[in-house]
C-alpha cells in the first residue's frame, strides 16, 4: 500500500515537473515554428531537448531525490527521452503530414502518450534506486 501511494506521488510530482517540461518544449516549438527559424521536425529536436533537460534536473533532485551516476542516470534518462522524441516524430508525421491536422494542436495531442511511456521507464530504468 505505501509503495502505490509513492508511486502516485511520484507520479503526481512527476506530471506537475514534466507539465513545467513541456510548458518549456512547446513554447519552444511554437516560437521556432510561428517565426519561421525552423521546421516543424527539426524545432521538435530543439524543444524535446529543451524540455527533458529540465525535467531530468528536477526529477532527479526533487522527486526521485538522486545524486549519484548522475551521468549515467541523465544518458538513461536522454535514452528514453529519444525513444519519446522519435514516437513524437512519427505522430507529427502521421498527424500533420497524412492528416494534414495543424502542427500546434497536433504536438500536445501526442503529450499523453509521451509523458506516461516516458514515466514508467524513466521510474523503471533512469531513477531507480539500486538496494
Amino acid at each position: 500500500m505505501i509503495n502505490l501511494l509513492l508511486q502516485k506521488k511520484q507520479f503526481l510530482l512527476y506530471c506537475v515537473i514534466g507539465f513545467s517540461g513541456v510548458a518549456l518544449d512547446t513554447g519552444v516549438y511554437s516560437l521556432l515554428v510561428k517565426s519561421g527559424l525552423l521546421g516543424f521536425q527539426a524545432a521538435n529536436v530543439v524543444s524535446y531537448s529543451c524540455g527533458t533537460i529540465l525535467s531530468f534536473i528536477l526529477n532527479a533532485r526533487y522527486n526521485f531525490r538522486v545524486t549519484d551516476k548522475i551521468g549515467l542516470r541523465l544518458a538513461r534518462f536522454f535514452g528514453v527521452g529519444i525513444l519519446g522524441l522519435l514516437i513524437s516524430a512519427g505522430l507529427l508525421h502521421r498527424l500533420v503530414d497524412v492528416y494534414h491536422f495543424d502542427n500546434i494542436i497536433s504536438k500536445i495531442a501526442t503529450l499523453p502518450v509521451i509523458v506516461l511511456l516516458q514515466y514508467n521507464l524513466n521510474r523503471l530504468f533512469s531513477f531507480h534506486k539500486a538496494r
